[in-house]
């Protein structure tokens, strides 16, 4: 049991506020199980004068999306000099980068599938047909489109004929400039959390992610019963393995800390194909970071309080 005074930053006002509130009253309730004193604070205009005011021991980031992962939120707690857990701003914005996290993965050897990213204004300015035209022909079909930046899977879609790419892409670019289209990958969807501990990163067991629809979309994510879960992930030993290593390596080239939560494919041939990192994860009760750490025979309170000790140690 710890005694520790603690702030757990939920809300904030990108797409995904109401995930974030949730995941911050359900890791509170963690927390508080572990014996902290805990309060859930908004990322509003009354933040840094409640930091500077009430100094809480340390600081757990549970924003998803914009400035709870693009690194903003971060720097601002760098500034302060209040210990945080999780990753800090410079990675923060390479994970949140969908193309640049990919980028430095493939650079390294790792598998991630073929991709092409497309401002918006090369629509405008070559044509959109044209453009579309031409991505066929370089990734051909299926396609998953979604924006470069953000999470929980807004504004992703799969699309298997190319009369379904002017309306999935004006869907993607709904949330964002810049479409990250990627070469879809028939598989196993899979979810890896990794924690650091005493003797470095750990991959938890993996989660295996069955949307009834085929497609794990916002909706799917967030809604109990369009998907099921299985976890440990029924894999072969040798490819559970693979994915574990998968995610480890890329919490470690992209300069990632305390934890991640890497999504994968894994093709016909077993192999573990990164998609992208979360640098803050879901912790409702449909997401896949508790999930993994029951699996693990942990609980969310023990894993967080131990994050919460190094954040303070190392401040």
């Amino acid at each position: 049991m710890s005694d520790r005074w603690v702030a757990v930053l939920a809300g904030g006002l990108s797409h995904e506020r109401e995930v974030s509130l949730r995941s911050g009253r359900r890791l509170s309730a963690a927390l508080r199980s572990s014996g902290m004193t805990v309060e859930e604070w908004d990322a509003d205009s009354r933040l840094l004068a409640r930091i500077e005011q009430e100094r809480p021991e340390a600081v757990v980031v549970a924003l998803h999306g914009g400035e709870g992962e693009n690194g903003a939120v971060q720097s601002v707690l760098d500034m302060m000099g209040v210990p945080y857990v999780g990753t800090g701003p410079h990675a923060c914005r390479r994970a949140w980068d969908k193309p640049t996290a990919k980028a430095e993965l493939a650079r390294s050897g790792l598998a991630t599938p073929d991709w092409v990213v497309l401002p918006h204004a090369t629509f405008r300015e070559l044509g959109a047909q044209a453009v579309l035209d031409a991505l066929v022909s370089k990734l051909g079909l299926p396609l998953m489109l979604k924006p470069d930046q953000g999470g929980s899977a807004l504004g992703a879609h799969v699309v298997r004929d190319a009369a379904e790419l002017p309306s999935a892409m004006v869907g993607a670019l709904s949330y964002g400039d810049t479409v990250l289209v990627e070469k879809f990958i028939e598989g196993t969807e899979v979810a890896i959390t990794v924690v650091d501990g005493a003797d470095g990163p750990q991959a938890l067991p993996a989660v295996q992610i069955e949307a009834a629809d085929g497609v794990y979309d916002y909706t799917a994510r967030y809604t109990a019963g369009l998907t099921s879960y299985r976890t440990p992930a029924e894999l072969p030993r040798e490819v559970a393995t693979a994915a574990g290593e998968l995610a480890v390596a890329a919490h470690r080239l992209l300069g990632l800390r305390d934890l991640s939560r890497t999504d994968a494919i894994i093709d016909q041939r077993g192999v573990p194909h990164f998609l992208e990192v979360n640098v803050s994860p879901g912790l409702t009760e449909t997401s896949l970071l508790p999930m993994a750490v029951e699996a693990a025979d942990r609980s969310l309170g023990e894993v967080f309080a131990g994050l919460i000790e190094q954040a303070i140690a190392r401040d």
